[in-house]
């Protein structure tokens, strides 16, 4: 059952962000040759809500898991994430020329550079995956390799985007577009829970109850994204507003209305609770508290 005392979430953010801000800083480094280097931080640092890194902190810090594999691993999902959003502004994706309140990477640098730093991102969330030396056992590299590669990938992040991009103008149903959405955005943010749990050995039983965490708070993110697109400005938001409507674009606002979308947020956010009591786990408060923040969010 999850601690009952009250949680600080600003606070203990505040301190694991400050670990992952200066490790992916050490890690994304500067002197990568022709200016890659300064494109990928670029893509990286300085912005953004780290969701991701949080929860696979969370949820390692929830099972008691080794805290170098788990910085590790938020970084490393950090970079898949920033990979991703690099690839997808790109004018043959969804031509986006702003994210986190500052021109896209391809504005800034060109195509060809945004396309290399993107692929220099990818390679190097496994490179840290994988350390030389008995820092991170191999059972463990190996797991969180397998995890975040298949979250990437076709039966992931990537799957999504394809069907995402064919969805254009296309009227889906509600199971048609949570699938989509499992696969583009749900993945990446329920691999972040599994990968924190694979920094310790958690019994099945936990593992299930993160997992139906996960996939719970993955659709919550969507449907909250979706429903920030046609509530709130673009300088709120850091990237465009109202470009799903402008792209015509199936969302859970589109399909289900601005108060039914709301409702399905809600109820995501209670399932995604339920799970975390059904753990069993000592405390899960930062779990609880970051499903609240995604649910709760204005940006």
């Amino acid at each position: 059952m999850a601690h009952a005392t009250a949680f600080d979430l600003n606070g203990w953010s505040r301190e694991q962000l400050a670990r992952v801000e200066e490790a992916l800083s050490g890690w994304v480094r500067a002197d990568a040759p022709a200016g890659l280097g300064e494109a990928m931080r670029y893509a990286v640092l300085d912005g953004g809500k780290r969701l991701r890194p949080l929860l696979v902190l969370a949820a390692s810090d929830a099972v008691g898991g080794q805290p170098q594999a788990a910085l590790r691993a938020a970084c490393a999902i950090e970079l898949i994430h920033a990979y991703s959003l690099v690839h997808d502004d790109m004018p043959c994706m969804d031509n986006d020329v702003l994210r986190r309140g500052k021109p896209t990477v391809h504005v800034q640098f060109g195509q060809a550079q945004a396309l290399l730093a993107g692929d220099a991102l990818q390679a190097l969330a496994f490179e840290l995956l994988t350390p030389e030396g008995d820092e991170v056992p191999p059972a463990v590299q190996a797991q969180l390799c397998r995890l975040l590669a298949r979250a990437a990938g076709y039966e992931g992040m990537a799957g999504g985007q394809a069907i995402d991009l064919a969805s254009v103008g296309v009227d889906l149903d509600e199971t048609r577009l949570r699938r989509m959405h499992r696969l583009k955005t749900g993945a990446l943010l329920q691999a972040s829970v599994a990968m924190g749990a694979a920094c310790a050995s958690a019994p099945a039983p936990v593992l299930e109850a993160l997992m139906r965490y996960g996939a719970a708070l993955g659709l919550a993110f969507q449907v909250v994204d979706d429903i920030l697109d046609v509530t709130a400005d673009s300088a709120t938001l850091g990237k465009t507003a109202g470009k799903d409507a402008a792209s015509d674009k199936p969302t859970y606002v589109s399909l289900m209305g601005l108060e039914r979308a709301r409702t399905l947020a809600a109820e995501l956010l209670a399932e995604a609770r339920g799970a975390l009591q059904d753990s069993g786990l000592p405390d899960t408060r930062a779990l609880t508290a970051l499903a609240d923040m995604v649910v709760h969010r204005s940006h």
